[in-house]
């Protein structure tokens, strides 16, 4: 914890690509330090032990991806010597070759690193700090729909999508996993510059919850697009709708009309993953859907799924989301009937009811 009547700059990377909802919410969260806890209990008025500064490469106003409008505080040239730098999550799709887009803010990271920072990202800002290099031969995380591309692209580096706060470099590096786990990072910061009472604070004001589960839970394990080869598309339609059949994978090489070899090594190549993996994938996507909503048992929901052995199962599913199937169904299938609760609620009331969208078949 650091003791000085200064404030601690913390400079927050403003980008067109920016989600404002976060980039703010850090905003937010570290103005409110001591100041927020202080007006809740009638104390003397307190200044935040933090100075939250929005800076992007020309200091000019722009529009963020969301369409709202930012006016940064600074340049990078006006802020050429922050004490703590974070690069939240940015609307890049997963896999995006960014070419030089990201080159100005990779050389100012870089430069306030050498400089004494601390650099810390949220989310899918990490695609923005790996390309500095600093994470070589680290452990890191990001949201989980970015990891697997980032371990391609950023092999060194040794990537975890289940871990919602990850330290590195002595501490120097700071990265929060997937969606709000940037509110670890928000109680990392303060904690470490202002205290743990401080950061408890914040927590206790803004519902702040530590104790999630893991990212690796809320993960879509059948994210990202449609292969672009379109004899491995056409083996994914046929697995989303067939998964639960036996020999799932001789199928698809039939269907691909591809000698087997060419076939899986085509498929690893569109995807990412082996065709079991990916059969394994879409039945445990499935699986949660079934434990989110009803009471089937768990070996029966196997069975639907296409598992035989409902102890494989049951391995499986604790292996690739991070939790038992009973567990998921426990967290998630409680959280999904509350869901349905509100939406009913919504419903009663005249011109408030949101029409679902459509979703692509599961």
């Amino acid at each position: 914890m650091r003791h000085s009547a200064e404030p601690i700059t913390v400079a927050l990377l403003g980008l067109p690509d920016a989600s404002a909802a976060t980039l703010y919410g850090f905003y937010d969260a570290l103005a409110s330090v001591r100041r927020d806890w202080t007006m809740l209990h009638g104390g003397v008025p307190a200044d935040s032990p933090f100075r939250p500064l929005v800076v992007s490469p020309d200091g000019k106003p722009f529009e963020a991806a969301n369409g709202v409008w930012i006016t940064p505080e600074a340049s990078f040239a006006q802020c050429s010597h922050p004490e703590v730098v974070v690069v939240g999550d940015v609307m890049v799709p997963p896999g995006t070759d960014v070419g030089d887009r990201f080159d100005s803010a990779v050389q100012w990271l870089l430069a306030s690193y050498t400089g004494g920072a601390l650099l810390a990202s949220a989310c899918s800002g990490a695609v923005i700090l790996a390309r500095t290099g600093l994470l070589d031969g680290l452990d890191a995380t990001s949201h989980w729909a970015y990891c697997e591309h980032l371990r391609r692209e950023h092999p060194r580096t040794r990537w975890h999508p289940e871990r919602g706060l990850v330290t590195a470099a002595d501490g120097r590096i700071l990265m929060a996993g997937s969606g709000v786990s940037w509110h670890l990072l928000v109680l990392a910061l303060v904690a470490r510059f202002a205290g743990p009472e401080e950061a408890m604070h914040v927590a206790r004001i803004n519902l702040m919850d530590l104790s999630s589960a893991s990212p690796i839970a809320y993960a879509s394990l059948t994210h990202g697009n449609q292969a672009a080869d379109p004899a491995i598309a056409r083996c994914q339609e046929w697995a989303s709708a067939n998964y639960m059949r036996e020999a799932p994978v001789a199928h698809m090489v039939t269907l691909s009309q591809l000698p087997e070899r060419s076939f899986k090594r085509r498929f690893a190549q569109a995807t990412g993953m082996s065709p079991l993996e990916y059969v394994h994938h879409v039945r445990l996507e499935e699986a949660k859907q079934l434990l989110e909503s009803g009471d089937t048992p768990v070996e029966a929901v196997a069975f639907d799924v296409g598992y035989s052995d409902s102890s494989f199962f049951s391995r499986l599913f604790r292996r690739k989301v991070g939790m038992t199937p009973a567990q998921y169904r426990q967290r998630f299938g409680k959280l999904a009937r509350e869901l349905q609760g509100l939406a009913g609620d919504a419903g009663a009331q005249p011109g408030r009811r949101v029409e679902s969208a459509a979703v692509a078949p599961r």
